[in-house]
């Protein structure tokens, strides 16, 4: 080949690299263009109010007069006083029992109400997975009880969970299960369990939606193979469903986490002032508007903007997971 040709084919090669770049340059200008106006959207509409609040939670803020707040400092998080008898006494929001409680409270509420939605939306997702006669009808209505909103989801089940008048008391009394009437949501050791099984009603669906759409992405030759093969079912679920949808589970999980850590809606309107389901969000909101605690409440929701942060980003790092639904 002469020195021409080889010239020639470096120079081609070239241009194509150049233009391959330039149209690569154009896709991601195009992009941000497209994207701009939503992300300057998102910082008005979350980025200030976010700014807001943590700038309230180092005043002194109250309700009626957020223009006159003098920056204290770190005060509303934590500050202490030493007493002549040498005893020293802490105050802020890191050293308030309630604060405290209601932290254990959302601990144990997204634990146990994810780890049950996650269980049964697998199993639901199965069932829906399978052929069947009907089965669109059957996924369609699945998604009912997450369609409805949380406020009438919660207003419903309280009628039904009333220890007078509601229908699970005639129910269980009927069936010899209870000998008495329950009051679920005033009695402090049925309370989180009848919060638990509203939001599991409701919320179910949306983890079966999300496992679905994982199983949905599994070739069937590999099930055929292993029909072929004789290999047990169970087998197959442990060794090649599960796998598979492991990277589904886990984004349908974080999403399901961030929701539950933030509850207050279905709290608020089931278990109003209860201390044994009251959440992170019913405190803050407590303290922002009825107790006229504006800055306090402000640094209730920062801790729980952080809370939340932080164990996002560690699930998604400890757990291999990105939100394109796939491991790193």
């Amino acid at each position: 080949m002469s020195e021409v040709a080889v010239s020639e084919g470096l120079k081609a090669r070239t241009r194509a690299r150049a233009t391959s770049s330039d149209l690569k340059a154009d896709r991601v200008r195009s992009a941000w263009m497209f994207l701009a106006p939503t992300l300057f959207i998102l910082a008005v509409v979350a980025g200030w109010p976010l700014f807001r609040t943590i700038y309230f939670s180092f005043t002194n803020a109250s309700l009626t007069s957020l223009g006159d707040a003098k920056f204290v400092g770190f005060d509303n998080y934590l500050t202490w006083i030493t007493l002549k008898s040498g005893r020293t006494v802490y105050k802020g929001l890191l050293a308030d029992p309630a604060w405290w409680n209601a932290v254990w409270n959302t601990a144990k509420f997204t634990l146990l109400s994810v780890t049950i939605e996650t269980a049964l939306g697998l199993i639901v997702a199965l069932v829906l997975n399978a052929q069947f006669v009907g089965r669109g009808i059957v996924r369609a209505a699945i998604l009912i009880p997450w369609a409805i909103p949380t406020i009438v989801s919660a207003k419903m089940w309280a009628w039904m969970l009333n220890d007078q008048f509601g229908i699970l008391n005639d129910l269980f009394m009927a069936l010899g299960l209870i000998s008495q009437k329950i009051a679920w949501t005033a009695n402090p050791e049925t309370a989180m369990i009848a919060v638990l099984i509203v939001d599991v009603w409701k919320t179910t669906p949306f983890m079966a939606l999300l496992i679905l759409a994982g199983l949905q992405m599994v070739p069937g030759d590999i099930y055929e193979a292993a029909k072929i093969d004789g290999i047990n079912p169970i087998k197959v679920f442990w060794r090649l469903t599960l796998p598979l949808i492991r990277p589904a589970i886990m984004v349908a999980v974080i999403f399901r986490m961030l929701d539950a850590m933030r509850i207050f809606d279905l709290i608020y309107v089931l278990t109003p002032n209860n201390a044994q389901t009251k959440t992170m969000s019913v405190m803050a909101r407590e303290n922002l508007f009825d107790f006229d605690k504006f800055a306090y409440g402000a640094t209730a929701s920062t801790v729980l903007f952080l809370l939340i942060a932080t164990v996002t980003v560690l699930y998604m790092w400890l757990g291999r997971v990105n939100l394109g639904g796939s491991e790193r």
